[in-house]
């Protein structure tokens, strides 16, 4: 299922250069690991990129807008290659939220633009159209590929069937993003390949499923 473009408003004039764009939202990023939120000035990202201010200026109206692009790029690497069941396909994409969400730009400008959103609703909406509604792609494809192998029920026919489907993919992204963000970036906390495991199981067994796998002993020595 292809992502939904960044913005719904049709553009006339020169076309834009993508390359440009990688440009700008890379020095972004760079920025806000740099200067953080407060410091950070279009102006600045202009001279990082090597791009005329107004170059940036007819891409973003604002700040705001041009680091939630900046987030929502890095986070559109995100993939869910087929792995063979859903429970390895689960795993597989915890394991990359997480490895992305270790890397030292991710972590600034998504902590940064999440602590902005608490006191701007212009934000928060933006963030859910940019980024969280273009990453449900991952659990709807996880979905449908976890249904095709006769892994999950298939949906109830009828608008109500597709009400409860939206309602189950926005709580799975929830659950799943909520803990890995929770542990990686406010816990501090490993998301190994065990926790990940763990994770996993109680995610699809649910909370009767059993208890978690017991910890590895640590070999005398280390």
């Amino acid at each position: 299922m292809p992502a939904p473009t960044r913005r719904s408003t049709p553009r006339t004039g020169r076309p834009r250069d993508a390359g440009a764009d990688r440009a700008i939202l890379a020095a972004t990023r760079a920025a806000l690991v740099e200067l953080g939120w407060s410091k950070l000035s279009l102006g600045d990202v202009a001279a990082r990129a090597g791009v005329a201010k107004t170059t940036l200026y007819r891409r973003w109206s604002g700040k705001n807008e041009l680091v939630v692009d900046a987030v929502a790029e890095l986070l559109d690497e995100l993939d869910l290659p087929d792995r063979g069941s859903l429970r390895a396909d689960v795993e597989g994409v915890v394991l990359r939220f997480a490895r992305l969400l270790e890397r030292p730009e991710a972590r600034a400008s998504l902590m940064a633009v999440v602590a902005e959103s608490t006191h701007d609703p212009a934000l928060r909406d933006r963030i859910r159209s940019a980024i969280v509604d273009r990453q449900k792609r991952l659990v709807l494809l996880g979905r449908e590929r976890a249904q095709r192998r006769g892994e999950l029920p298939p949906d109830t026919p009828g608008l109500e069937g597709a009400a409860a489907a939206g309602r189950t993919v926005d709580l799975i992204f929830d659950v799943i993003a909520g803990a890995v963000v929770h542990r990686t970036l406010v816990s501090s906390e490993p998301v190994d390949p065990g926790w990940v495991r763990d994770f996993t199981a109680l995610l699809l067994g649910g909370l009767t499923a059993g208890a978690v796998s017991p910890p590895r002993p640590v070999p005398p020595g280390t």
